[in-house]
């Protein structure tokens, strides 16, 4: 058994990239029939609910990948998730509520994290130090700090880490930052992104009893816990500050982080914002309107709009960004990219092949296959990531500092050189944040 195991893992590393590239259609037992058990990288999906699904469909399309197990604290979720998954593949992977029991098999390869924000650093941690790779949803870290463990952590261990900010395996994104660099609206200096959705109010909670489908103490997990109420789960804790990052979290992190990507910027001088919780008055402590500005120093700044609870569009569409420069202007989202002369005048455009959604709960669409292809090639053929941690966490700050300086209600002053907020100790303390007992993150 041992040289069998010894065996894949040689497999998995050496294996060519050109495995890669099934069809949606295609079942994980249909790959049975093209590579033994023994030469696929089998992967557990932790968090079902929302994008559990986009992950479980783009692995189930992937080749030589297998769903081996998959994890959700909600009972309910998880016969779900069992069901589905059998019905695409003919195969019953194993279930459990505790990803600690999983990352104990030496048989699972990697480990994709779906769970709620607060989860996401200390998982990926933790599945690292066990020897699995990961791709991780965003935001990769509930605070600055843990986005500095992140960094640490997979240096370490020398694990693969793949954020998923799904759009940086988009070809025409790729295309459009290309003929960026290459000077095709002359020098880039502004980015703008947006995020509009109609979101309605989340109300004032109750404090009940815990669902017998719900194992609460490990849902709350890394988070300081708290008693349950009835208005969090699934959706509505991105909306608290103890496990939630709010919308610029939540959803300007893709786009934020296309701009930054487009112009070359890494960390801001200076970070500004604007806004509050203007639409409902109920229990969500983010903001709903929020405009957030990032300086680069003299030459180059990156704006973001987020309305969630107004869903007028811009350029016709709920999400995307514009890259302004001298000569011109591109807009791009997940779906392609359009350039403009300084005129106005439409002179290139280029469609996405496959279709993604865009301000759906799941968005799901054909960048998650490209993007989870991506991180399977990268385990087994070494292949250069598209979002590697180094990256995404540049990012992340964005947002976080966003959040800070709009809690804060004043101008912060950053590092170019790291991001870290100078002169200002108040700031600070939301660099890092308590844990629950036992469950602080250990590198």
């Amino acid at each position: 058994m041992k040289n069998k195991k010894a065996s894949r893992r040689t497999f998995i590393k050496k294996s060519a990239a050109g495995v890669i590239g099934a069809s949606f259609a295609m079942s994980a037992r249909s790959y049975a029939n093209i590579f033994g058990a023994n030469d696929r990288v089998n992967v557990v999906v932790a968090g079902l609910h929302g994008r559990g699904n986009a992950h479980l469909n783009a692995i189930n399309s992937t080749a030589n990948t297998r769903i081996s197990a998959i994890c959700d604290v909600d009972s309910r979720e998880l016969a779900k998730s069992l069901e589905f998954v059998n019905k695409m593949t003919g195969l019953k992977p194993d279930i459990t509520i505790d990803i600690r029991k999983l990352l104990e098999d030496k048989d699972i390869d990697a480990v994709t994290i779906a769970t709620p924000d607060h989860w996401h650093a200390p998982m990926a941690m933790m599945a690292m130090q066990a020897g699995k790779h990961v791709y991780l949803e965003k935001p990769c870290c509930f605070n600055p700090q843990e986005g500095m463990w992140l960094i640490e952590s997979q240096k370490k261990y020398g694990k693969v880490l793949q954020v998923g900010n799904q759009q940086r395996s988009a070809p025409t994104s790729i295309q459009a930052v290309s003929d960026i660099r290459a000077g095709i609206i002359g020098k880039a200096y502004l980015g703008k992104a947006w995020y509009a959705n109609a979101r309605r109010s989340i109300g004032k909670g109750k404090h009940v009893a815990v669902p017998d489908w719900l194992d609460w103490d490990l849902w709350q997990g890394p988070a300081p816990h708290t008693d349950y109420r009835d208005n969090l789960v699934h959706y509505n804790w991105h909306w608290f500050w103890n496990w939630g990052t709010g919308e610029i979290n939540n959803n300007g992190f893709h786009e934020l982080d296309i701009c930054r990507w487009a112009l070359g910027v890494d960390y801001p001088s200076k970070v500004t914002s604007s806004g509050g919780r203007y639409s409902f008055e109920d229990d969500w402590q983010f903001y709903d309107t929020q405009v957030a500005g990032f300086e680069f120093g003299d030459d180059k700044m990156i704006t973001w709009e987020g309305r969630s609870c107004n869903g007028f569009d811009i350029y016709e569409r709920g999400r995307g960004a514009t890259i302004h420069g001298t000569n011109g202007t591109v807009l791009l989202d997940r779906n392609g990219y359009s350039a403009y002369d300084k005129s106005g005048k439409l002179f290139k455009q280029v469609f996405e092949r496959g279709h993604s959604s865009t301000t759906d709960v799941v968005g799901i669409g054909a960048l998650d296959l490209y993007h989870m292809e991506n991180f399977m090639e990268s385990i087994r053929s070494g292949k250069k990531l598209n979002s590697p941690i180094d990256e995404a966490v540049k990012s992340n700050l964005m947002c976080h500092l966003g959040n800070i300086a709009q809690k804060f209600n004043r101008t912060l002053h950053t590092n170019p050189q790291d991001g870290k907020i100078m002169n200002d100790k108040e700031a600070m303390q939301l660099w890092g944040r308590e844990y629950a007992e036992g469950w602080k993150p250990v590198i």
